[in-house]
């Protein structure tokens, strides 16, 4: 019996809507719970209209769930990537911020078409190029901006004390804010800041089922009619939003374009950045995936950027797969694509009906739910695991945050690698196979062997990935990695993967050749170079 008829796949398209209707739609709602308030919060800090943020996941939900390439994975609006969106914004507009939105659409457009041909393009593993330790230093970086510029939110403090400040400088600034906080929304704000750092921590299972956000909203809302925000407090205390209706028109402007170094700057970042997280946590939810289905990386992408276009057009947000709410999603049983489909249909439906309540809203709420992601992305815990894999790990790690905080996300991320090539040169790694694997493959009958020379690191592994990916399936595959100097953590990590993929469909994965390489510290997974032990 194959693999297939084991774990009773569930079907897909309209056989599938029918088949999981229930369990579907019932994770789609709880879904929807969690990303309402999350989208708005990400809009408003991306320097968009809130409604926005809540546009770009109806898109994702109703338009996307239709072709994407991931069957449990949800699209919508990401905090990893307010970051970009605020500095276009805020750089297109020169202070004018509806004019920086209107420009930064414009970006964010080029940006979904060009993932669109990196779809077609078969570039769905462009992920697997980037080092781990630059891309986890850049989210950690995205972190430590988020928590830096939703501070002064959580305190209600007047906009104009962190206008124009760069993270560094919003860091240096938080006495200040301190000192001018509004009593009222603050405590609004700490409280549901516990809320949300404290429900991961509940035993009960039936209560833990009630997304943190939601709670928030239950005690947030309440305390803001019961403390009179709209007679008593500033304007910025509340969310905005308007109606959906009156705002669905095309807002995209291209007249970004004449300043062409900057419109081709925030076109990679939007398309770059975007592209990594998304197919990121596509990776990550195919292992949560009880059905060990395998997502079409390309078509995903393809689905993306459509999405993304449109989102564009209109005045949204651009959405990747979002890896909080796509966990939600598995864990709270959903069966295929049809979940997001349903996530975004409520969203839809609750903005049509029900919005006025959505400005009850204090901005305080919205500040602690997104400072709870920075916080996740730039956990110390991040910082220890990427020391035990290897103090070089640390290293880059370290260097890209410094850079992202610095400079930008480019800079970065740039830092980050051209840190690891240095590392690797200085380790023996020849400079002829940077970024071209030698990888031999040879088969007798069922057994076959991937033989590796030179180098195994992250700017040639796409390369060992492809004679991997044109393995048959149910073989028994040996790696030989005698010949090579250095093998990194970046291609140790992804062979671990390949291998748990490999095996659950029926393969056997054996990796021999490093008993003469040198670890770099004792994680199971850390960079190894040849020399006698």
């Amino acid at each position: 019996m194959s693999l297939k008829n084991k774990l009773n796949i569930p079907a897909d398209g309209l056989a599938g809507l029918k088949e999981n209707f229930k369990t579907d739609a019932i994770s789609g709602f709880i879904v929807f719970l969690l990303a309402l308030p999350l989208s708005l919060g990400i809009a408003k800090a991306s320097e968009f209209p809130p409604i926005m943020g809540l546009l770009t996941a109806i898109i994702g939900g109703l338009v996307v769930s239709l072709m994407m390439g991931s069957k449990l994975t949800i699209k919508g609006p990401a905090a990893g990537l307010i970051v970009i969106v605020a500095g276009a914004v805020a750089e297109f507009g020169q202070g004018d911020p509806v004019l920086g939105w209107k420009l930064a659409l414009g970006a964010m457009a080029v940006a979904g078409v060009i993932q669109i041909l990196f779809g077609i393009l078969k570039l769905g593993k462009l992920a697997d190029f980037f080092p781990l330790s630059a891309i986890h230093g850049m989210l950690a970086a995205i972190g430590i901006i988020i928590i830096a510029k939703q501070f002064p939110v959580l305190l209600n403090d007047d906009p104009s004390l962190a206008k124009g400040k760069g993270p560094l400088e919003l860091i240096a600034n938080i006495p200040n804010f301190i000192m001018n906080l509004d009593p009222k929304a603050t405590l609004i704000g700490i409280v549901s800041l516990t809320i949300m750092l404290g429900w991961p921590f509940i035993k009960n299972k039936t209560i833990k089922m009630i997304p943190a956000p939601l709670v928030v909203l239950l005690f947030a809302i309440p305390c803001e009619l019961f403390m009179h925000f709209k007679e008593t407090e500033p304007a910025y205390a509340l969310v905005k939003i308007g109606s959906l209706v009156d705002n669905l028109h095309v807002n995209v402007s291209f007249d970004g374009f004449t300043q062409t170094g900057l419109f081709i700057k925030y076109v990679i970042m939007f398309a770059l950045v975007g592209t990594i997280e998304s197919l990121l946590t596509v990776k990550a939810i195919d292992l949560m995936d009880p059905f060990k289905r395998k997502s079409n990386m390309n078509q995903d992408l393809i689905a993306v950027g459509v999405g993304n276009t449109i989102a564009a057009i209109f005045g949204g947000l651009p959405m990747i797969s979002e890896v909080a709410r796509s966990s939600s999603n598995v864990n709270n049983g959903a069966k295929t694509r049809w979940a997001n489909f349903f996530h975004g249909f409520f969203i839809l439906i609750f903005v049509l009906l029900a919005a006025p309540i959505l400005e009850l809203i204090p901005n305080a709420a919205l500040a602690a739910m997104l400072i709870t992601v920075g916080i996740k992305l730039t956990h110390p815990r991040e910082f220890i695991h990427t020391l035990n894999i290897g103090k070089e790990q640390l290293a880059i790690f370290l260097i890209t945050i410094f850079f992202t905080l610095h400079e930008d996300l480019l800079v970065g991320i740039a830092a980050g690698i051209l840190l690891k090539i240095f590392f690797h040169l200085i380790h023996g790694a020849p400079i002829s196979s940077l970024f071209k694997a030698t990888a031999l493959v040879s088969s007798n009958g069922n057994e076959y062997l991937v033989e590796v020379e030179k180098s195994a690191i992250f700017s040639n592994f796409l390369g060992i990935k492809s004679r991997l990916d044109a393995l048959p399936s149910a073989m028994n595959v040996t790696i030989d990695f005698t010949k090579t100097k250095l093998v990194d953590h970046s291609v140790m990590e992804n062979l671990h993967h390949f291998e748990n993929e490999y095996v659950a469909k029926g393969g056997k994965v054996t990796i021999i050749g490093l008993d003469n390489h040198i670890t770099f510290s004792d994680h199971k997974l850390s960079s190894r170079m040849k020399g006698q032990k």
